[in-house]
């Protein structure tokens, strides 16, 4: 049986706190030293609890400005896809003109309905916020502009757009499709063209 005698060499909780806080210094922790340990604890903790709440808030940021990116740029692949369908227009468009010039000529009511409808897409792409890239007279900038070909020119400056060969969109600040351009470069040089 148990008796209450047992029980005397058994540590009260205290007493074992005390001396498994100081392994092997075979001496128990003052009060002081026991608060010093709770306060650096506290303090940890409470350091650790601040950086979680910081990083919290940047997850939330994160989150907020990529669900902000998916809705301005979802209708990306739609545009991409119409693309061609634009460029065909065009084409059609040039066609038709350079086919019959005239205003009183058969195609001349189709040349109409053809630019409604181009305008319109254009229109709604623009709604959308996708722009055309201006390129033609303009300084060639290779983040908006691809160069197919460098042409000797004496009539623009170097490195100026001379022919846009297919146009270039911007869906709000993003480069859809780069315009491919012809781009113009300083003419040789007499000496140059005697050698």
């Amino acid at each position: 049986m148990n008796t209450p005698e047992d029980h005397n060499d058994i540590p009260s909780d205290s007493e074992s706190e005390a001396t498994s806080a100081t392994p092997g210094a075979g001496e128990p922790l003052t009060i002081e030293q026991q608060l010093e340990q709770a306060i650096a604890a506290q303090a940890d903790a409470w350091d650790r609890f601040l950086r979680t709440q910081a990083d919290l808030e940047n997850y939330r940021k994160r989150v907020s400005r990529e669900r902000e990116e998916d809705r301005k740029y979802c209708v990306l692949p739609l545009v991409r896809d119409l693309l061609p369908q634009i460029d065909n227009l065009n084409r059609a468009i040039e066609s038709c003109q350079q086919a019959s010039p005239e205003a009183d000529s058969p195609a001349a009511g189709l040349l109409q309905g053809v630019q409604m409808v181009m305008g319109e897409m254009v229109s709604v792409l623009g709604r959308y916020g996708t722009t055309p890239i201006k390129a033609e007279g303009e300084a060639f900038d290779p983040t908006v502009h691809e160069a197919l070909q460098q042409v000797p020119s004496s009539e623009h400056p170097p490195m100026t757009v001379m022919m846009e060969y297919e146009r270039g969109y911007l869906l709000h600040d993003r480069v859809i499709r780069p315009s491919k351009v012809i781009v113009s470069v300083a003419p040789p040089q007499a000496s140059d063209a005697a050698e």
